[in-house]
């Protein structure tokens, strides 16, 4: 059953490809341009945005405000996809990034959502009881220290810049960029030096 299921799927798409040509929206260039962007993006784009961003100020202040175009200049294709927006992690406030209505995640720069941020359970947690939610995670912030919940939506992509761990001056991007994954990225764990490969 599942075969046939699977043929008939592939057969609609098709179709729908054979339509966006015909109508002018897309042509098999593009159509097969933008598969190839979704599957490159990972959580090692974000990563390496963040680890650029600890290292190069200007780069840094691009990217906080105007994540889009940090994000191209960089090399990462953000056309025709929602803004991305990056909230900076400080000593004082916590950034944790939540789609509350399904599952708006910046693909584009931390590549499919993890299933646990799908979860009802994580975004009902996430607005309710962020604390907690962070503590499961192994996450436990100072108590000085404000979480901020921000939801990202289908006009609007969030990412978050984790504050750089301390012990990691001197070390070059790549390394840095190694010690993050979405976790960190959408803010329900803390980057640490010990994590280094």
């Amino acid at each position: 059953m599942s075969a046939i299921v699977e043929a008939d799927g592939a057969r609609l798409l098709g179709a729908l490809r054979l339509l966006l040509a015909e109508k002018g929206i897309a042509t098999p260039e593009e159509i097969a341009e933008r598969i190839a962007l979704t599957e490159r993006a990972s959580p090692k784009l974000g990563a390496a945005l963040a680890a650029r961003a600890w290292c190069e100020p200007a780069f840094r202040t691009r990217l906080l405000a105007d994540g889009t175009a940090a994000a191209e200049s960089a090399g990462i294709a953000l056309r025709g996809l929602p803004p991305l927006g990056v909230l900076e992690n400080t000593a004082a406030v916590h950034h944790l990034v939540v789609c509350t209505l399904c599952s708006c995640y910046p693909r584009a720069v931390l590549g499919y959502p993890p299933h646990w941020f799908k979860s009802s359970t994580y975004r009902a947690r996430a607005v309710r009881d962020p604390r907690g939610l962070l503590a499961e995670w192994g996450t436990v912030l100072p108590e000085g220290q404000r979480i901020r919940v921000v939801d990202s939506t289908a006009d609007f992509r969030w990412m978050v810049l984790p504050r750089r761990p301390a012990g990691t001056e001197g070390w070059d991007q790549d390394r840095l960029a190694a010690l993050l994954d979405e976790r960190h990225l959408i803010g329900v764990a803390v980057p640490s030096a010990e994590a280094s490969p």
